[in-house]
C-alpha cells in the first residue's frame, strides 16, 4: 500500500436539523450506498432520535474529501470528527453502508442501550475508540443474528 493509497478510518458524530422518518433514512442510505460503492468507500451509519455516528473508511484522499462535503451539509450541524486514524485493513469491507436503527421498546432493559451518543462526544480518544469498538460489535452481532433469523424463517 503506497502512501497515495493509504486508508483511513474516519469517524465522526454530527446532529440532525431535523428528525429523519424512516423513508428519508431509507433515501439517505439508498444514494449514500451508491455514491460509497463508487468511491470505494465502505462503513457503518448509527442514527438515534437525531443523532448520528458515522464510521467512514477508504482511500484517505476520498475520505477527507467526502468529509469535507459531509461537514457541509445542510441536514445536520455539529459535525465533529471524533477519530481519524490509518488502516491497514477494512473494518467493514463488505458494506458500502451497513445501518442500524437504534431504539429500544424498554431502554431500562434492554442490553446495550445507548439514550444519545453523548460519550462519544466527550472524553479522550482512547475512551471514544472503546466505545466505538463497543458500537462496531454490537452491530456486528444484530447483523449476524438478523441473518440467522431470516435463514430460519426460509
Amino acid at each position: 500500500m503506497t502512501t497515495d493509497h493509504a486508508l483511513l478510518s474516519l469517524v465522526y458524530c454530527s446532529t440532525a436539523t431535523r428528525a429523519f422518518d424512516d423513508d428519508e433514512l431509507e433515501a439517505l442510505l439508498a444514494s449514500s450506498r451508491a455514491a460509497n460503492q463508487a468511491r470505494e468507500i465502505t462503513g457503518l451509519l448509527l442514527y438515534r432520535e437525531g443523532e448520528f455516528v458515522q464510521i467512514l473508511e477508504g482511500e484517505e484522499g476520498v475520505v477527507e474529501a467526502l468529509m469535507t462535503r459531509i461537514a457541509e451539509d445542510p441536514r445536520h450541524h455539529d459535525v465533529r470528527v471524533l477519530l481519524r486514524e490509518p488502516l491497514h485493513e477494512r473494518r467493514f469491507a463488505d458494506w458500502t453502508m451497513g445501518y442500524q436503527p437504534m431504539v429500544a421498546a424498554e431502554p431500562r432493559l434492554a442490553e446495550g442501550y445507548r439514550d444519545s451518543f453523548d460519550d462519544l462526544r466527550v472524553g479522550d480518544h482512547d475512551m471514544i475508540g472503546r466505545a466505538l469498538m463497543e458500537l462496531t460489535m454490537w452491530f456486528r452481532v444484530r447483523q449476524a443474528a438478523q441473518r440467522a433469523e431470516a435463514l430460519e424463517i426460509r
